[in-house]
């Protein structure tokens, strides 16, 4: 893949009128998206996605989807994901794409479909927007991944219609997107019944199916769609959405792609080829901003935290995918402090407000991608920055924060400030605060933080309570970051990547964790092998009528 930005780029953004893998349709309280895979609209050439098998580009339709469902239909209360076609439901990451995709676009395919398959436990959990999987058909690999992100499965009992997890057995890796880890941690199948399911290649259908906990129902044909309606209406009734609402259009997203830089109303990345590094500066709210939600709901996507966080995605999203060589990612923030301070208050008083509380959502999925993108983070705290409260987070999240001290000049010095939004408004996906993940819970460090809340805090005070990692003068500033920058960037992108994924992600395990680290790292380390990727290896040889030959060393 090229790494100019301006030729063969992924873009996420997109419109329903463009989809051509997923329909959507809304009617009172149920949303349905059925998956009606267009097998000649891969994302890249090389392969055809037949029995609704699926590429990024069917993962970008469906985030997209799932966003306009959250914002522009905010009377839907449960989202029924269904399929379109005839017997099958979904097949999974279409193997011919695994076959003839470098490493690195495997690895980031399955991080983007797992933060979307993340995405909706997280509105379930904190939006009420409720997941139910309506398996119509065969149901295989990452189709069952993604019915297992739902909050209840119903499958079809038409005797052929299965639930399987086939990657050992058939291809030599694992379900790359949660499924082991949803099996066990969130359906709590038992583990021996778990080794035989996923060492199967036909799956498990009927009662069998319920039995083990792999779904919740099984209905006949005749009567599978009244099932699935009854489960969807008795989700809705455990929603906070609200009955009726105006929702807000996702206009498109307006950005200008040069070659060394992206540009959006309130953010921008420069890049620096050379010294393989981008910087990304966040700017504040400025001028009035609403006193009501409603007003705020009149600005549509114009609205300054929505407006803001759909650009800060795309902006994480692009550079992900499309800008490989840059390991090191410098966060800037530019503006009021006031007025970031002001815009979480705001959100905070509004919270039983859908598009308040939609719009922190978005703001927390969308910090959760910082978190789990394998770039260095670097947060540089100079005069004119907002690292306040919600924008505060942006510099927790990063790996180093450098501050500059200017002692003889407090006019020019820049500061931080603690909000209450750092408090658990916007916890990671582990569902601890950055701050709490930042000191380990211990109380004596938090009760110094919190006590500075809303005060102002130079580079020295910043320093003093741990909320910083330097704090050098204007003598040492360009030397001491200059430094670091050369530093970060001479390493190994590999070992840096383990090293930052495993440092921010101390303390306790939950299942997003081990989907992200656990899973991920195994998933990685066997998409290279030989008995994976090697000439014979399983994903190469898949449907070209050849065995796949193992070495049989067990390592």
């Amino acid at each position: 893949m090229s790494t100019n930005p301006v030729a063969h780029i992924v873009d996420y953004r997109t419109q329903p009128e463009q989809y051509r893998h997923i329909k959507l349709s809304a009617d009172g309280q149920i949303a349905t998206l059925k998956i009606d895979i267009d097998e000649n609209a891969g994302l890249r050439p090389g392969y055809k996605l037949k029995l609704n098998s699926y590429d990024l580009g069917v993962d970008v339709e469906l985030n997209d989807a799932v966003n306009r469902i959250r914002f522009e239909h905010p009377e839907v209360k449960t989202v029924v994901l269904t399929s379109a076609k005839d017997k099958v439901f979904c097949s999974g990451a279409n193997i011919f794409m695994l076959g003839v995709s470098s490493h690195t676009w495997k690895v980031n395919f399955c991080k983007f479909t797992n933060e979307t398959r993340n995405g909706l436990e997280d509105s379930s959990a904190h939006e009420g927007l409720k997941f139910l999987a309506a398996v119509n058909g065969a149901c295989a690999g990452g189709g069952y991944e993604v019915a297992l992100a739902c909050d209840e499965i119903v499958l079809v009992d038409d005797r052929a219609s299965a639930v399987s997890l086939p990657e050992v057995p058939l291809l030599g890796v694992l379900p790359g997107t949660g499924g082991l880890t949803r099996v066990t941690d969130k359906r709590k199948v038992r583990h021996d019944l778990a080794d035989i399911f996923c060492t199967s290649v036909e799956g498990v259908r009927g009662q069998k199916a319920v039995d083990w906990r792999l779904v919740d129902e099984v209905a006949k044909p005749a009567v599978f769609g009244e099932r699935v309606k009854a489960r969807a209406l008795a989700l809705a009734a455990k929603s906070q959405r609200p009955d009726s609402a105006q929702g807000v259009a996702l206009t498109p997203l307006e950005r200008t792609l040069e070659a060394d830089a992206i540009r959006y109303e309130h953010v921008t990345v420069e890049i620096d080829r050379a010294k393989r590094l981008a910087t990304f500066v966040v700017k504040s709210p400025s001028g009035a901003q609403p006193q009501d939600m409603a007003a705020a709901q009149a600005l549509g996507d114009k609205w300054f935290p929505l407006a803001l966080v759909r650009q800060l995605e795309d902006a994480i999203l692009h550079m992900r995918t499309n800008e490989l060589d840059i390991g090191l990612w410098l966060i800037k923030t530019s503006g009021d402090s006031q007025a970031v301070l002001s815009m979480d208050s705001f959100l905070l008083a509004n919270q039983s407000h859908w598009l308040a509380r939609e719009t922190v959502g978005y703001l927390r999925r969308t910090f959760s991608r910082l978190d789990v993108s394998s770039r260095s983070l670097f947060a540089l705290i100079e005069p004119g920055s907002c690292f306040a409260g919600s924008y505060l987070e942006l510099a927790l999240a990063c790996d180093r924060s450098y501050m500059l001290a200017l002692p003889d000049d407090e006019a020019q010095a820049p500061v931080i400030t603690v909000g209450e939004a750092n408090f658990g408004l916007l916890p990671m996906a582990t569902g601890q605060s950055r701050l709490a993940r930042r000191f380990y819970e211990e109380a004596p460090a938090l009760d110094a933080v919190r006590a500075k809340a809303g005060q102002p805090l130079d580079a020295d005070a910043a320093f003093a309570v741990g909320l910083v990692t330097a704090n050098p003068d204007d003598i040492d500033w360009a030397d001491e970051t200059r430094l670091a920058i050369e530093e970060r960037v001479s390493m190994s992108p590999d070992s840096l990547t383990g090293l930052e994924a495993n440092l921010r992600f101390n303390g306790k395990e939950n299942m997003v964790t081990r989907v992200f680290g656990r899973l991920t790292a195994w998933q990685n380390w066997i998409f290279q092998r030989p008995n994976a990727v090697g000439e014979k290896g399983a994903l190469k040889v898949y449907g070209k009528g050849d065995k796949a030959a193992f070495d049989w060393n067990r390592v």
